[in-house]
């Protein structure tokens, strides 16, 4: 492994760095995975650069790059178009980061950059069509108007996609969030919204949609969002959330080491399972640190980009327990027992444990 910088990779002390990043970006509580829907303020949040301030009477949406008939829309002119909503699992890609060793430095998630929310707005694919998308397309940009500098780049944060995926019917340009406007924080005043992608490809405060002949080569998209395992390795494109399960820690915990403390006699554990590849088909509970398995029961999926409950009955005696869940979609991708390491801190959806003392 190559490491270009002593600031590149954390030791077992976390930085200033990373403790101004945590303090500006905030996880999600596990205990709100009771709820179908994340209440807004509770999602978990990421922002690269600054919010930017947008003055929604002079912002306009512009589309084209290789398109016949290019199209500049205001916001409202956005709402008269047909609107849908869609209940969709957003997981940041850094989710479980702080878990790597060496510890990549960038935001220290441990495994909260979770959320699940109903995001309304208008299809996409319409849009382009309206456009008038010419052969020879390969990708669609989307460039948000938040701009900054990383790896020594000045840029606007921007990510494209393939055209076939583009024109996915539940791709959305979201306006509302869980029934009410966007706050500034989560977009305002457009959004793009990806169901079954990682966070990093759902533009915020989006400024304009190019369709390009070529693939796009911009720092957040060939800088970032690799696995390599090395400064040399070309390593794969993170795309698609890989299944997880999250468990509500049962119990009380202390603080501030948040161990849990639950009482002998029955009791429900709880969680939820997503993936973006294919529906969770199954979830699996151990109470003794993965020695053993047991099926957890599984709720209906909130629809069809949305997580899915699980839940499972204990009856524990007194004594330490360390508990596990792992899911498996219908695609037979699982999670694994651990996640190869990589330079960025990807993609490491390697089971939570929750640690419990009964008494």
């Amino acid at each position: 492994m190559a490491v270009e910088s002593e600031h590149q990779y954390g030791t077992e002390e976390f930085s200033q760095v990373e403790l101004a990043l945590a303090a500006r970006n905030h996880g999600f509580p596990l205990e709100t995975l009771r709820y179908d829907i994340t209440p807004l303020g509770l999602h978990y949040l990421l922002i690269h650069f600054d919010i930017p301030h947008v003055d929604v009477t002079g912002w306009k949406l512009d589309i084209g790059g290789h398109v016949s008939r290019p199209v500049s829309l205001s916001l409202d002119e956005i709402k008269e178009r047909p609107r849908t909503s869609i209940a969709v699992t957003l997981e940041c890609a850094g989710n479980g980061r702080s878990r790597y060793s060496p510890r990549p430095i960038s935001q220290p998630w441990i495994e909260e950059a979770i959320g699940h929310a109903e995001w309304t707005g208008t299809p996409l694919a319409p849009l382009l069509e309206e456009a008038g998308v010419e052969d020879g397309a390969v990708e669609v940009l989307f460039t948000g108007l938040d701009r900054g500098l990383q790896g020594e780049v000045e840029h606007a944060y921007e990510r494209s996609l393939p055209l076939d995926e583009a024109r996915r019917p539940e791709l959305l340009l979201a306006y509302e969030v869980n029934g009410q406007t966007l706050p500034p924080q989560h977009g305002f005043p457009l959004r793009l919204i990806v169901p079954g992608w990682y966070g990093m490809t759902h533009v915020k405060w989006l400024d304009s949609i190019s369709v390009l002949t070529e693939p796009f080569e911009g720092f957040q998209q060939l800088q970032q969002y690799w696995t390599k395992t090395s400064d040399d390795d070309p390593g794969e494109p993170v795309t698609r959330m890989f299944p997880r399960s999250m468990m509500i820690p049962p119990g009380i915990p202390d603080f501030p080491e948040r161990r849990r403390y639950v009482e002998a006699g029955p009791c429900e554990l709880e969680g939820r399972a997503w993936s973006g590849w294919a529906p969770v088909t199954r979830v699996e509970v151990s109470v003794d640190g993965g020695e053993t398995w047991e099926d957890a029961a599984l709720d209906e999926p909130v629809g069809d980009y949305g997580w899915r409950r699980w839940s499972h009955a204990w009856d524990p005696e007194a004594g330490e327990h360390e508990l596990v869940s792992r899911a498996t979609d219908g695609a037979g991708n699982s999670q694994p027992d651990e996640v190869a390491w990589n330079t960025g801190g990807y993609v490491n959806n390697a089971p939570q444990r929750v640690f419990v003392t009964v008494r």
